[in-house]
């Protein structure tokens, strides 16, 4: 236990919580310290356990179930709502979904949400949006080459028990086409981006990316105009504006054309 209560000191970020919720989770004396976030926080338990800290008459730990199964959870989480409303405290009921079924930084903001209403702090160092519990954060890591296809992206945002605790065929093949969709948007954005990955030529109406003038040469483009009377940007690079082209003429001699006429 202590081996794991340094570990948990010393590397606060595999947790991916802030060093001040790290330290005040320390000071509750837990069953166990989380050393997986997304995964110790699933069941509920340790949260009930938090709670029990403050309010050990209204969360009793005997009647929370340690297991890891669908159905613990779920019951877990329902006994956890039912006491904080007797209390008027509430968590965000995405958080909650995204906790049990350890959706990308759910586990993290529940914890957070926690900390909030427990102690009344703000932690100093979040900063962005929340996050919207998908893998898009992850994604953005890592080459193009190794990101998702369309079919693992629905696998790792769509998980078994969030498909099992909601069976209905409708609602689970709109979350698909809503992942799906999210994920040709960022493919469409990619391929404009990364034309040559994708051999993609460019419409005679749109530069070519090679010939866009970069921002810092701004200040060196001059005005021309167009013979529609349209002003255009041309950039007046050094190594252009010293070139010389020289021409040379060719004759051809043209070979004697004979009339096929008879006379």
């Amino acid at each position: 236990m202590a081996r794991s209560s340094i570990c948990f000191a010393e590397c606060p970020k595999k947790t991916g919580l802030p060093r001040e919720v790290v330290k005040w989770l320390q000071t509750l004396d837990l069953a166990f310290y989380p050393q997986n976030v997304r995964r110790d926080f699933s069941s509920g338990y340790l949260v009930a356990q938090i709670f029990s800290h403050y309010y050990p008459r209204d969360f009793s730990l005997h009647s929370y179930d340690r297991g890891t199964s669908l159905s613990a959870k779920q019951w877990n989480w329902s006994q956890i709502e039912r006491s904080l409303e007797k209390r008027n405290m509430y968590l965000k009921k995405e958080a909650i979904d995204g906790t049990i079924h350890c959706k990308p930084g759910a586990a993290e903001l529940m914890v957070l949400e926690v900390y909030t209403i427990l102690t009344n702090g703000r932690v100093s160092d979040v900063e962005g949006p929340e996050p919207d519990f998908t893998d898009e954060e992850y994604q953005n890591l890592l080459p193009s080459l190794a990101r998702s296809t369309a079919s693992k992206a629905i696998k790792n945002n769509l998980t078994g028990t969030e498909i099992k605790a909601v069976p209905d065929i409708s609602t689970n093949q709109r979350k698909a086409e809503n992942i799906l969709r999210r994920h040709l948007e960022h493919k469409a954005a990619e391929r404009i981006l990364n034309p040559g990955r994708f051999k993609v030529k460019p419409k005679r109406s749109q530069p070519a990316p090679h010939n866009l003038v970069p921002p810092s040469q701004m200040d060196k483009c001059s005005d021309t105009c167009s013979p529609e009377g349209n002003t255009l940007k041309l950039w007046s690079s050094p190594t252009w504006s010293r070139a010389s082209v020289s021409f040379k003429e060719i004759k051809v001699r043209q070979p004697a054309k004979h009339s096929l006429v008879n006379y």
